[in-house]
């Protein structure tokens, strides 16, 4: 099994073998023990029992270690997604579940033998599963009972998003995140990240440009307090673009894009996509210097001659040489757009006027 760059291996031959061990241990004891029950056995058979069951335990001790190995991979790469807090909520909520078991086994174990131990057995593995799921999805009402607030506990599924390289080289999710409108937990895919290290290392200087601006903006998204940017490893991925769909759609998160293509591939997978491209195209001015547009002027202005007009979402109109027309509607041509924290201001000149 190949290591992948920057996580250690899981020693499979190890675990196997020491899963193939304890079966190797317990079926040759067995079979010594089966050799030797009637008080009359002799020393091949004895042997000869014990070889058996060595052998059995080799074979059936291989499969089981294999299963085992699958599992622990299986559950370390779902424990390596889950933030740490959930982690230790499925922790307490399993515990919980165990000791809720434990108090229902006593009432169990007066029924017959053959019936006592699968129900027991059954208690404690539906209660202990269903006491970890619990923990890891409501974790954050779990520590709350307790006045506890993890980090992530401030962070509601719907802020969850998904970046992609081309978000991080755009840099306008930096903004997004400095202004607010980006909130919560950020996943970044460790293939994204090898993207973005492949990028700035190129010969070429322009794709190294773009790379290293992505690595600054990741590094800046890592310093702000309203996000938590959050690595998720997974091993073997090929198409990175298809891996971000799928974690965005496994974790009920948004795709943060301003790749058309990958927008469109997890639309049509019903996949929330903040395209980036897109919520800047609905902010944009609405006029530009040039264009004409009819504003009622309802007041002077701060300097001599100007007449002041809103537009209908409010926007402030300053008219130059207009205060005659006040209390009218009026032509205009835009000269100048100026955006503020508080909002647009126009500034403009009556239309056919010498400006």
């Amino acid at each position: 099994m190949s290591k992948q760059q920057g996580r250690p291996e899981v020693p499979r031959g190890r675990l196997v073998e020491g899963v193939r061990l304890i079966f190797i241990t317990l079926l040759g004891t067995s079979g010594y023990r089966v050799a030797t029950a009637g008080g009359t056995a002799t020393t091949a058979g004895t042997l000869l029992s014990i070889f058996l069951g060595s052998a059995i335990g080799y074979v059936i001790g291989g499969v089981f270690g294999r299963l085992t190995f699958r599992a622990v991979v299986g559950l370390e790469q779902d424990l390596r997604r889950r933030p740490a807090a959930s982690v230790a909520g499925g922790a307490v909520g399993l515990t919980v579940g165990l000791l809720v078991a434990a108090l229902l086994m006593i009432p169990l174990l007066f029924l017959p033998t053959g019936a006592a131990w699968p129900a027991i057995g059954f208690v404690y593995l539906t209660l202990g599963s269903l006491g970890w799921h619990l923990g890891t999805e409501r974790y954050e009402d779990l520590f709350g009972m307790v006045g506890l607030k993890p980090r992530a506990s401030a962070v509601s599924r719907g802020d969850l998003h998904v970046v992609d390289t081309s978000a991080l080289i755009d840099g306008r999710v930096a903004d997004l995140v400095a202004t607010g409108f980006v909130s919560g937990t950020l996943l970044l895919h460790e293939g994204v990240l090898r993207e973005l290290q492949t990028i700035a290392d190129s010969s070429d200087p322009r794709r190294r440009t773009r790379g290293r601006r992505g690595l600054d903006v990741l590094a800046e998204l890592q310093q702000s307090p309203t996000v938590q940017v959050q690595l998720v490893e997974e091993a073997g991925v090929i198409d990175v673009d298809a891996a971000l769909v799928r974690l965005a759609r496994e974790r009920g998160g948004s795709l943060l894009t301003v790749d058309a293509n990958l927008a469109k591939v997890a639309e049509a997978l019903r996949v929330p996509v903040a395209q980036i491209n897109a919520l800047a195209s609905k902010f944009r001015v609405p006029f530009t210097a040039g264009d004409e547009i009819s504003v009622h002027l309802v007041k002077e202005g701060r300097e001599h001659g100007q007449g002041v007009g809103y537009l209908d979402d409010g926007t402030m109109v300053v008219v130059e040489r207009a205060n005659e027309h006040i209390g009218t509607d009026v032509e205009v041509k835009v000269t100048n757009v100026i955006q503020t924290i508080t909002g647009r201001m126009v500034f403009a000149a009556l239309a056919g006027a010498d400006t």
